[in-house]
């Protein structure tokens, strides 16, 4: 009886789509731990830290809301269990997102890798750019900060938030610090970490500085103006994915964003340069959140300029990338003349050859053996 020899094959390599599965279930069990503690008493308290927003205050009627009372919050260190919570819905979503909506486009389209890898980005930063859009436009018409843009640094120290203003924050943050793991995840290429890194470090040391340092109306309108030129560029780019022949959208996102580095720049040193600085309290208060002091608003009008020029370096770098392969692309071949050599050869050569090159019926052919014999 013959005995089978075991098989020497390496086990089946566990797919990507089958390995990002795996983690979002790993995830949705711990969020769904912390939903399921609401439900009992013993655990309610602790639950409730990470699914709520915290440190809530209720503000009296006044004449001008007589049969109304003012809701509020301020922040506090619990807030980052609050973040956490919601750092694993927005991995939730991002798979959701991943599994239901880009991975069948790519299935479809069959992208090379470079162009999966940079479309998934693509994919996921729109549809959060788009939502944040929508949500952040919501709460400054709801609060009035278009009519009236002097609550930009009217009545500082703005801390206290209505609850949309605060859950605003807390999801960006949120969303934010998911780009970390989400790094590992998506099994991300060694050389392109550094780019996410700086640019998620970028957008979690400003939106985190104009929470903490009470700047939330000019931090909310600033994101929403970014977040609406960014959402152009990524749609763009998704566009130019199922159709290369498409650039109107770049075109249109290249005026946009130094438009919006523009405005970002203006309203900074209006709020921060201007108004600020002529307010009568400009005292260092930790209790009751004033940060208006003179080395305040130099760090904070340093820290956006700097940041504007950096991107406006990439921007710039980019663009003259773009237009060297363009003009690389559209530039006429030239043709290259033949090397001119001294003496009868070269003249013999070019009547006889195409090109100045010698043909087989040149300098064998009857006539020119004829012109030697004699």
């Amino acid at each position: 009886m013959a005995i089978r020899k075991k098989s020497s094959k390496n086990p089946p390599v566990l797919s990507h789509e089958f390995v990002l599965q795996n983690h979002a279930d790993i995830v949705s069990c711990v969020a769904m731990v912390f939903l399921l503690g609401l439900m009992f008493e013993i655990t309610a308290k602790v639950s409730i830290i990470f699914v709520t927003l915290q440190y809530n205050v209720t503000l009296p009627a006044t004449e001008e809301q007589a049969t109304e009372s003012a809701f509020l919050y301020y922040y506090g260190i619990k807030d980052l269990a609050t973040v956490f919570f919601y750092m694993l819905v927005a991995i939730i979503i991002h798979a959701i997102i991943q599994e239901y909506v880009l991975d069948k486009i790519n299935r479809r389209m069959h992208f090379s890798k470079t162009k999966h890898s940079k479309f998934n980005e693509s994919g996921q930063l729109s549809a959060f750019y788009l939502f944040s859009c929508i949500w952040g436009t919501f709460i400054l018409v709801s609060e009035n900060y278009i009519s009236d843009p002097t609550i930009l640094w009217r009545a500082y120290p703005h801390n206290l938030m209505t609850f949309q203003m605060k859950f605003f924050y807390i999801s960006q943050l949120a969303y934010w610090f998911h780009a970390f793991p989400e790094l590992y995840f998506q099994k991300t290429k060694k050389e392109d970490i550094p780019r996410q890194l700086v640019y998620i470090g970028l957008y979690l040391f400003h939106i985190a500085g104009a929470y903490l340092l009470n700047l939330n109306h000019l931090g909310l309108v600033l994101l929403v103006l970014h977040y609406f030129v960014e959402f152009l560029f990524h749609i763009s780019r998704l566009f130019y994915f199922s159709d290369e022949k498409y650039q109107k959208g770049f075109s249109l996102w290249a005026v946009l964003f130094v438009l919006g580095r523009l405005l970002t720049l203006i309203l900074s040193v209006l709020t921060v340069g201007f108004g600020l600085a002529r307010a009568e309290n400009q005292k260092l208060d930790f209790s009751t959140g004033n940060f208006n002091v003179l080395a305040v608003r130099i760090a904070v009008l340093a820290s956006i300029c700097i940041t504007q020029a950096f991107m406006m370096w990439k921007f710039i770098n980019f663009q003259l990338r773009r237009w060297r392969e363009h003009s690389a692309f559209q530039a006429p071949a030239v043709k290259k003349k033949p090397p001119v050599t001294k003496g009868r050869s070269s003249r013999k050569g070019t009547e006889n050859g195409v090109n100045g090159t010698v043909t087989s019926n040149g300098a064998d052919s009857p006539r020119n053996r004829k012109e030697k014999s004699s």
